[in-house]
């Protein structure tokens, strides 16, 4: 298990306004949209999730990492759990061609909206139950997902990933490493349900037999 950093730089080009959007709309009522995951959270106002999510070729250095760091060939199978409308998939078969990818994602909104091109490629599923067969996968992928689980679920979810992995995972969630990044992230997130420090995903992870890679975004 190795603490890999594929993704930080992206998170932290966007500017975040954490009061204002405690302040300016009911949190709560936005947190109750924004779990439906639907057109409100992908396309809808700012205040229930991205505000727009739109293909502007950002992922395509997350996937030049992946595939070098991992070696990735034509022929490899690459699952990710949490694909949401799979930008980062798209860009992992442009990167490396002839790569099989397969999306996983509970949102209809997401997987109908989804890169044309890859939506064949693409299924409806939960993360704690991953319909496939043991060690599937040269390399398996969460980006974003697995902390809007309850623990109980979370903890399928992580052992779901090591099954049908071939040895090769990374895990990236939200988390925090002082008081003002865990303020920040509860001010921000709006389908968060796993709040935990570095310290303590580290120590689930073990507890849960992970030995994948992983890495978290801070909101700071």
């Amino acid at each position: 298990m190795a603490y890999i950093d594929f993704v930080s730089d992206l998170h932290k080009a966007t500017t975040r306004d954490y009061l204002g959007r405690v302040m300016e709309a009911d949190k709560a009522d936005c947190a109750i949209v924004a779990k439906k995951y639907g057109y409100d959270y992908w396309d809808g106002d700012r205040k229930y999730g991205y505000g727009g999510y739109r293909y502007d070729g950002r992922w395509r250095v997350v996937a030049e990492r992946l595939a070098e760091h991992y070696d990735l060939k034509a022929g490899n199978r690459v699952l990710d759990v949490g694909c949401g409308m799979a930008h980062l998939l798209y860009e992992l078969t442009q990167v490396v061609p002839g790569i099989e990818v397969i999306g996983l994602d509970i949102s209809d909104y997401a997987l109908e909206h989804a890169k044309e091109e890859i939506r064949e490629c693409l299924i409806k599923g939960d993360a704690k139950s991953l319909p496939f067969d043991d060690k599937s996968f040269d390399l398996v992928i969460s980006l974003t997902t697995l902390h809007n689980l309850r623990v109980y679920d979370l903890k399928d979810a992580v052992q779901e990933i090591e099954r049908v992995s071939k040895g090769h995972s990374y895990i990236m969630v939200e988390s925090y490493r002082n008081d003002r990044e865990e303020m920040n992230m509860l001010y921000w997130q709006l389908t968060c349900a796993s709040y935990y420090s570095v310290e303590e995903w580290e120590w689930l992870y073990r507890e849960w037999g992970y030995t994948g890679d992983y890495s978290f975004i801070f909101f700071e």
